[in-house]
């Protein structure tokens, strides 16, 4: 599940689909974590925590497609858990 290009999550979920996932996955993260963001900030988040979750996940030797059909599900758990470690780190660094 390794990401192509900006368009392409490991899925091939294209423009729109990168923006729904995206926007769940902050959403998601951003009430699993208790912090308060915008609907813009929440997809910010949740792309680059699809990043960060497609690098953890192959790092880790995790194949989310194997275990899902189709592409939302796999896609929106890899980038909810990416878009959790990445504000984790953020409030980690913003407590030093």
């Amino acid at each position: 599940m390794e990401p192509n290009n900006l368009m392409d999550l490991g899925g091939g979920v294209g423009l729109i689909g990168t923006l729904i996932i995206g926007a769940l996955a902050g959403w998601i993260a951003e009430k699993v974590m208790k912090a308060n963001h915008g609907l813009l900030m929440n997809i910010v988040v949740g792309i680059i925590g699809s990043y960060v979750g497609a690098f953890l996940a192959n790092a880790l030797g995790i194949r989310i497609g194997e275990l899902f059909q189709g592409w939302f599900i796999g896609n929106l758990i890899v980038a909810v858990a990416g878009a959790v470690v990445l504000l984790w780190v953020v409030r980690l660094v913003r407590s030093r």
